[in-house]
């Protein structure tokens, strides 16, 4: 059975995109491999969130894992800072991977403009860590979106490199895992692209009611088609993309005909693209409340997870440190 890893920083909710994209395939992934699905609370502290803060997002997005369906039975759910093999094989590999490589990498540079009073060595090192994230269980597959595939060839690279240092198959090389074409792509609501947390343009597993309504009111659009079947702007486009995400396929033609004739209201699709947003969240938000709030569970969950993800760490650097020669007695 193949092993699969993913993670997901410990900084605020889960969007719809994360839920769209990745969550519901994983639900039934779970079921046909062996995965560990884990919060990456160390990543996180790249950007010195707050501890008060680390605290509260750690269980927030714990209590959003499981509200969407990932079951702590069939899979491993654990938190990064729980297991402290993660942090010795990201301190290893740091000692094969190069400066000049780390330094061409696209998140880096990106990093570095966007927060130049604070390049610290984490940032520079970051796939590095990502890399002992996916070694430390020697995960086959991986599933990354395209701002994470430079990240997975540094994982592939630090592999090749220890393996051929160090004359023995440690770990395998891990593969970007694709869903096909039950893989979804959610845009924003901005217009620019993907949902995303970092662009401010998402629609949150915990919004209520009232803030889905008046973020999709917000969403950017256009003056209105001027001849029928002409192109839509990025923003109009966007909007029939979430459309068709969520709501029947009459719903989405009927608004379609309705553009492609120059008679579209952009006021009620939007009101009809909330209403559908909403029918689909508001279940996940209610149960994301019930297990935020069961303090007995959360503890339980993280436990239980740490240890299943600790036996697997174990074995890894069992076969890292004799291959190493750090085992000496």
């Amino acid at each position: 059975m193949k092993t699969v890893l993913s993670g997901i920083r410990s900084t605020g909710h889960l969007h719809l995109g994360n839920y769209f994209g990745a969550l519901k395939n994983f639900t039934q992934l779970q079921h046909k491999a062996n995965c560990f699905f884990f919060i990456a609370d160390l990543h996180s502290l790249t950007t010195h969130p707050k501890p008060e803060d680390n605290r509260k997002n750690i269980k927030i997005i714990l209590s959003e894992y499981l509200a969407s369906g990932l079951d702590p039975e069939q899979s491993v759910l654990y938190v990064q800072s729980s297991v402290p093999e993660i942090s010795e094989l990201y301190a290893l590999l740091n000692m094969m991977a190069y400066k000049g490589e780390l330094e061409r990498t696209a998140s880096f540079k990106d990093k570095v403009r966007k927060q130049p009073e604070n390049v610290n060595a984490g940032l520079l090192t970051y796939p590095v860590l990502m890399s002992a994230d996916i070694l430390i269980h020697r995960a086959q597959w991986v599933p990354v979106g395209k701002d994470q595939e430079q990240h997975l060839e540094i994982a592939r690279v630090l592999a090749r490199r220890f393996n051929k240092m160090y004359g023995t198959p440690v770990f395998p090389e891990p593969q970007a895992y694709n869903f096909g074409e039950d893989l979804v792509k959610i845009p924003g609501l901005d217009g620019t692209g993907k949902m995303g947390k970092s662009e401010g343009n998402g629609i949150y597993l915990i919004d209520d009611e009232k803030t889905i309504r008046k973020k999709v009111m917000r969403a950017v659009t256009d003056s209105g088609p001027t001849e029928p079947n002409s192109p839509m702007s990025p923003g109009t486009a966007n909007l029939f993309d979430l459309l068709s995400v969520v709501s029947e396929p009459d719903v989405v033609s009927f608004f379609k005909e309705q553009y492609d004739n120059c008679t579209i209201r952009y006021g009620d699709l939007k009101k009809q693209l909330a209403e559908d947003i909403a029918r689909h969240t508001l279940p996940i938000k209610a149960r994301i409340e019930e297990i935020y709030n069961n303090e007995s569970y959360l503890k339980q969950v993280v436990e239980q997870g740490a240890e299943k993800a600790r036996q697997s760490a174990r074995a890894t650097m069992k076969l890292v440190r004799d291959a190493m020669g750090i085992n000496v007695f």
